[in-house]
């Protein structure tokens, strides 16, 4: 059985789950483009980090404003237009130990990150780079002697074993 995929990310500790994609009338609201599954799962995060240097600065989310073509919300400390438009393009992540433990059959992007990809011969295909979602599937972007984009269904994804750092998958090296 192939693991369900919960959400994107980018380190060990914290997980990426959405950006700002604008500012959002005059008293500082800010559209978020949400990553999470179903998207406003991101609103179960009282606290967001943004990148900052080498770092990550807190910030808590205060409101969010019902708005019925995008995610709105209000964030302490922005309370401008100006303030609010500073922070579209930057990136939101949230602490992994904010995430609820997946389920059995679950998994997050952010633990297939870097996994080697082999077929069930042993040959390898490259290391998972990055995973795109499709609306029908998501889709393994694996970087090897060419980039290959891998359906992430059950015909395909024979194993994924974390432990051993591999996912297996039923696939053709040429393609």
């Amino acid at each position: 059985m192939v693991l369900k995929l919960v959400i994107p990310s980018v380190t060990e500790e914290h997980l990426i789950v959405g950006k700002f994609t604008g500012a959002f009338g005059i008293k500082g609201g800010l559209k978020v483009l949400s990553y999470t599954r179903p998207p406003d799962n991101i609103l179960q995060f009282p606290t967001w980090n943004l990148s900052e240097g080498k770092g990550y600065l807190a910030i808590k989310v205060m409101q969010q404003i019902k708005h019925p073509k995008s995610l709105v919300v209000m964030l302490e400390g922005i309370d401008s237009r100006d303030a609010a438009e500073a922070l579209v393009g930057e990136t939101i992540f949230v602490r992994r130990s904010q995430l609820p433990r997946p389920a059995k059959n679950e998994i997050y992007w952010a633990d297939l990150i870097g996994l080697k990809v082999n077929t069930p011969a042993g040959e390898c295909l490259g290391q998972v780079q990055n995973l795109l979602d499709t609306g029908a599937n998501d889709v393994l972007v694996v970087d090897g002697d060419k980039e290959r984009l891998i359906p992430y269904i059950q015909d395909v994804v024979i194993e994924v074993d974390l432990v051993k750092k591999l996912i297996v998958v039923d696939w053709d090296a040429d393609f």
